[in-house]
């Protein structure tokens, strides 16, 4: 069990008033085009997150209703919505095709930053898939080949032999991309903008799917 001296206390009121007196409050998030304010947000998160600032969790459900959330890497971003690739075989691959549904959060520490995202799933297109495939490295196509995802695994002995045989298959020549490999995009419903501030009272900005456009609301944090 957790050790409870392990986890953070909540900032004390002098912490938090030297916060306040340090930090400059920023205006208020634009309520213009959600995609323009995630590209500027995810600009500055390539620039300040040590680690995989496209990593996002992605949220789907069961047959049984019951959530499965995992992270997963961005690849693409357009008003149609944000694209990630998968093996269709795997539990979210399968959990997407019986229920084209998810959601999506980005959470960008450095910067105290959310972004969520819930909508309608659809598959990319084949030429979409087998473009993004191609930019991927060789080792990295022949594991899309050898890995039966979230399947059991034996032992790493046998994941190993798999992508040896893979390799021995394909030889030095173009490794095409396997049919059970390809991508989703999820065309947001909402989009919501969290913003850290002082005292827990973050701001929060909602972008809802409206006729021609977007509808925005503020939330209380």
């Amino acid at each position: 069990m957790t050790e409870k001296t392990l986890i953070p206390a909540s900032p004390t009121e002098d912490e938090y008033v030297r916060q306040v007196a340090t930090a400059e409050p920023p205006p208020l998030l634009s309520e213009t085009d959600p995609f323009a304010l995630f590209d500027s947000w995810l600009k500055e998160a390539l620039q300040k997150e040590p680690n995989d600032a496209n990593a996002m969790a992605l949220a789907t459900a069961d047959a049984d209703g019951l959530p499965d959330v995992r992270m997963v890497l961005l690849k693409d971003v357009d008003p149609g919505g944000f694209v990630f690739y998968t093996n269709l075989e795997s539990a979210k691959g399968q959990e997407l095709a019986a229920n084209p549904k998810a959601a999506l959060l980005f959470h960008w520490k450095s910067l105290r930053r959310q972004v969520r995202v819930r909508g309608v799933v659809t598959p990319t297109t084949p030429e979409e898939a087998d473009a993004y495939f191609a930019t991927r490295a060789r080792p990295a196509q022949l594991g899309a080949w050898a890995s039966a995802q979230s399947r059991t695994l034996p032992d790493r002995l046998a994941l190993e032999k798999k992508i040896a045989e893979v390799g021995l298959r394909f030889g030095l020549g173009k490794v095409p991309r396997p049919p059970h490999w390809s991508g989703f995009r999820v065309a947001p419903q909402s989009i919501e903008f969290w913003r850290d501030r002082p005292f827990r009272l973050h701001e929060r900005l909602v972008f809802e799917r409206a006729e021609g456009g977007w509808a925005t609301r503020r939330l209380f944090p």
